[in-house]
């Protein structure tokens, strides 16, 4: 791979690789992969028809339509409040399963923002209630599809600033469900909501608790706000990888550090430039901060919402960006080696990956 090049169409075979290439995906939120299809059977299911601006999938499929961050919130908002019980998380966690099934997905690491449910809408559902539901759908995946699921909880930084002054609160009680949710596959401590007055230091006596519990620092930054959030993230919440970091190829050394530190980049083209934070793909830095030695990993974050899949992530990367079969499957590597998966697993999955890559005569 060689760097961008104009976006050209691209053979069927390289999208047949792609397709049949074992993929691991770091950066996706469980919210974020719920269809219209099932959105509508949840709203049914609750009688809650009616929080929807349309009853078919097409009128929800417009509904995506984002004019910009907070607009996006405010969606996700809605979705959010459609999970109203135990059930409700194991069927979207199955579905989660079966699309991954689909692509071709070995393992997702799937963000999930407890607090949210139990505390900033009015259920009166309980962090057991989320663990019996994750886990069950977790486990039916498993054995419906032979698929890995494992968690990043996140505390939302908005919820934690409020009248201008930081409350510890959401931040200290999503590690406690972290801590507790460890045995059903909690691997991840995150940071997520909108950067914009939410800066990531008064967070770090939570994430240095995390990091001391085993879970990996894996902190939002970098997406809607500057360089500035992402050394915020680097230096007190000692990120292992950042959520989106593309905002970094705005300061020379900040890159200079993310290469030395080897931090990996957990990079949603589509996202970037549905939510404005390019333009057009022409403009999106990823070639780049691949050519220039950091470790990045492509994602789909919120896919149905962006009309996106981890597959067409990948096509980005061919048509977009002029990447080959071997620097797909670079960056393929990348996501299983920075997975937080048990070790044993991590190294059955990398085998299995290594293995199909010299079938295919790019070992």
């Amino acid at each position: 791979m060689s760097g961008p090049i104009p976006a050209t169409p691209i053979d069927a075979d390289v999208i047949e690789f792609i397709r049949a290439m074992p993929k691991a995906e770091i950066h996706i939120h469980l919210e974020g992969t719920i269809e219209p299809a099932t959105l509508l059977e949840l709203a049914r299911r609750h009688n809650r028809l009616d929080q929807l601006p349309s009853t078919t999938v097409a009128g929800l499929q417009q509904w995506f339509a984002f004019t910009d961050f907070p607009h996006f919130i405010q969606i996700y908002w809605v979705i959010s409040d459609l999970l109203r019980a135990p059930e409700d998380f194991a069927l979207v966690v199955h579905a989660c399963g079966a699309d991954m099934a689909q692509q071709g997905i070995r393992y997702r690491e799937v963000t999930f923002t407890p607090y949210t449910h139990t505390h900033l809408q009015t259920k009166g559902l309980v962090i057991d209630d989320l663990l019996e539901g994750l886990e069950a759908g977790r486990q039916q995946a498993r054995r419906d599809f032979g698929v890995e699921i494992r968690w990043v909880f996140d505390a939302p930084r908005n919820a934690s600033f409020r009248s201008d002054a930081y409350h510890a609160q959401p931040a200290d009680l999503t590690l406690a469900y972290a801590l507790a949710g460890q045995p059903f596959g909690v691997v991840g401590y995150g940071l997520g909501g909108f950067e914009v007055g939410a800066p990531p230091e008064p967070f770090a006596h939570a994430f240095l608790e995390a990091k001391a519990a085993g879970l990996v620092s894996v902190p939002h930054a970098g997406e809607t706000v500057g360089p500035e959030s992402v050394w915020g993230a680097l230096r007190a919440l000692q990120a292992e990888r950042i959520g989106h970091g593309v905002r970094a190829m705005e300061d020379p050394h900040l890159l200079a550090a993310l290469k030395e530190r080897q931090t990996v980049l957990e990079v949603c083209p589509t996202s970037n430039i549905c939510l404005h934070v390019y333009r057009r793909l022409a403009e999106h830095p990823l070639a780049h901060l691949d050519r220039m030695g950091i470790v990045v990993t492509v994602n789909s974050d919120d896919p149905p919402l962006f009309n996106t899949t981890l597959v067409d992530e990948y096509v980005v990367l061919a048509r977009e960006f002029g990447y080959d079969r071997a620097g797909l499957a670079r960056i393929a590597r990348n996501a299983f080696v920075a997975c937080a998966a048990p070790p044993d697993l991590k190294a059955q999955m990398l085998a299995e990956f290594d293995g199909w890559l010299a079938g295919q005569g790019l070992s």
